[in-house]
């Protein structure tokens, strides 16, 4: 276990705040918390919470972050997912299995879990919520009624999921069945019924619903909310101290996140030891300890810091003439000097594309070692600032610069193009300056464009840029089938509003027929076979190409006041999910106050 910097105890209190929660008004002092029993978050809640409510599009909740890995700290999952070992781990659910056809997906409860009120959780309730989700047009309803026909309540501890069945009486999909075991919160049928009746069954008002007064079955309450502060208070009949579960409860009492200004901000409050665990970019933030002295560490001691995980990505729009060419996308991804960006934009907190070459797999070793043939891939492969081997196959192309301006053309048209993404994504915009910057080498005009977040989202998910960025899927239980839909998936490319990657609208028959597949197919030679060929594709056809990797979650602990966090070296097998984010909540019941 590494070696920790520990400093004596920083203890402080919370600043006051007031809010209202239902119907139960909470006093200044009622919201100042105990410095030695409050953890404190930066880096995942800008603004007050717009509700707790699982239906709602638009919580703003930092303990609702239901993406790639969903966090569990009010509302829970049948099951947590920990990318480590890509593991499934118990909650809710305690065993999962397929029957023989793999059209219906059985699961098991724990029969300790429990509602805050105290009553069980059925099988009823796993049915019913599923049924609101499509009932009332969310967006969980939306992303899982292709694959999931229904849930029934086989008994009160046992629930059957239905798979869709396609004309050849096979599930749709099982990859996206198996998601919603870690993605989807379950909700009581009592309490959802309680918000139908005061909503008056009206969709709208149900989504809109803050439902403060959730009857939830996790670990913490709602406790403080306004535009300084969000504080949840620890369940302490919490269902998860039963020995089938964690055995005890989680040790801070009070989990709490100051709404800070910026990223700056947030950085001071961890340096002065006023945040615990941080969830943003600090650019040098090794400068933290070996500079500063600080009681700050990351999960692994050097560069990267990070657990790698997903891979923020230029996509080409593949329908602009010009880079409607394979071979100006391709010259333009062999130019850029991503050792430039891993030094400048990430201050060397990412792997290099030489520790892990490109292919349609989220960068975790096991999942590659698994699904990628490396050696069929290694004469595909660009690690950057290849200025030269980019402007010998524009050469060879045909595609010069005839009229002496600097810039090659195509049927007479300069090659120009903006790339873009959202201003003040300051380690993003970055990177597009040095893509800008590889453009000039060879002859292509580049310019960056940053706009306000709002306008960029309208602009990627209505396909209406040259070059854009975004950030993959991290690695979760569809990898590594989701990270291939990200890069390559027609049916993304097709959607008028599209955020699930593809923006750039490529089209490849093979890669199509590729991803078709793979639900359908369980042998693993087969499956290796599948990605490694979708790699080639995305090695050749380049629609996009990754830029840096980046962690799920960063993850900075200050150890003033709470020690022994999870850590790469420490045996635990806990995830560094900055101790809410499916497994990575474990971290929580192995905390310890430093002692003075």
């Amino acid at each position: 276990m590494k070696m920790r910097r520990i400093l004596s105890a920083f203890l402080a209190t919370v600043l006051a705040g007031t809010m209202v929660m239902g119907t139960v008004a909470l006093a200044a002092e009622e919201g100042s918390t105990p410095r030695e029993e409050t953890l404190y978050f930066s880096g995942q809640q800008w603004g007050t919470i717009n509700d707790f409510n699982p239906l709602s599009s638009n919580s703003n909740n930092f303990a609702m972050s239901a993406n790639t890995i969903a966090r569990v700290i009010i509302w829970e999952t049948l099951f947590m997912y920990n990318p480590l070992d890509a593991s499934v781990n118990p909650l809710l659910g305690s065993e999962w299995s397929w029957d023989d056809d793999m059209t219906t997906l059985t699961v098991k409860l724990n029969e300790d879990a429990k509602w805050c009120d105290g009553s069980q959780v059925t099988a009823e309730d796993l049915a019913y919520s599923y049924e609101c989700y499509k009932k009332y047009d969310t967006a969980v309803g939306g992303t899982y009624s292709p694959y999931i026909d229904a849930i029934e309540a086989v008994d009160d501890t046992t629930a059957a999921i239905k798979a869709v069945l396609n004309d050849d009486g096979k599930a749709a999909n099982y990859i996206y069945v198996q998601s919603y075991l870690t993605q989807v919160y379950q909700m009581p049928k009592a309490y959802l019924e309680t918000v139908e009746e005061r909503n008056g069954g009206e969709a709208d008002k149900i989504k809109a619903d803050s439902m403060e007064d959730c009857i939830h079955s996790g670990p913490y309450a709602p406790y403080v909310n306004n535009d300084q502060k969000v504080i949840f208070q620890r369940e302490d009949q919490y269902w998860g101290q039963a020995e089938s579960m964690w055995g005890t409860l989680p040790v801070p009492k009070y989990l709490a996140h100051t709404i800070f200004k910026d990223n700056a901000a947030g950085d001071v409050a961890l340096q002065q030891g006023e945040v615990d665990v941080s969830q943003q970019f600090t650019s040098n933030v090794q400068d933290l300890w070996e500079k500063d002295d600080l009681p700050i560490s990351t999960w692994l001691d050097d560069a990267p810091y990070a657990l790698p995980s997903q891979t923020p990505t230029a996509f080409f729009n593949c329908t602009k003439p010009g880079l409607d060419n394979a071979t100006v996308r391709k010259a333009i991804a062999m130019a850029v000097d991503y050792n430039q960006i891993a030094s400048s934009a990430m201050s060397n907190q990412t792997p290099s594309f030489e520790d892990f070459p490109r292919c349609v797999v989220a960068p975790a070793e096991a999942l590659r070692e698994a699904y990628i043939d490396y050696d069929a891939l290694a004469d595909l492969q660009f690690n950057g600032n290849d200025v030269d081997g980019a402007n010998a196959i524009l050469d060879e192309a045909g595609i010069v610069d005839t009229d002496g301006d600097g810039i090659r053309e195509i049927d007479g048209t300069n090659l120009s193009f903006k790339a873009e993404c959202p201003s003040g994504w300051s380690d993003w915009n970055a990177s597009l300056e040095i893509v800008a910057a590889a453009g000039q080498n060879i002859g292509i005009d580049i310019t960056t464009y940053f706009p306000e977040t709002n306008t960029y989202y309208d602009d990627m998910t209505t396909h209406n840029f040259d070059i854009c960025m975004w950030g993959g899927p991290a690695q979760g239980i569809m990898a590594p089938y989701d990270t291939a839909m990200f890069f390559l998936a027609g049916e993304y490319g097709d959607l008028e509003v599209d955020w699930n990657g593809n923006f750039g609208k490529f089209k490849s028959e093979r890669a199509d027929e590729i991803l078709a597949a793979i639900p359908f197919e369980t042998d693993e030679a087969t499956l290796k076979g599948y990605y490694t060929e979708l790699s080639e594709i995305l090695l050749t056809e380049v629609p996009c190409f990754g830029l840096m990797y980046r962690p799920a979650c960063f993850y900075t602990v200050n150890e003033s006041v709470w020690t022994n966090y999870p850590a790469a070296d420490d045996g635990r097998n806990i995830p560094p999910l900055d101790l809410t984010d499916g497994y990575g909540i474990a971290g929580l019941y192995e905390l310890e106050l430093v002692e003075e």
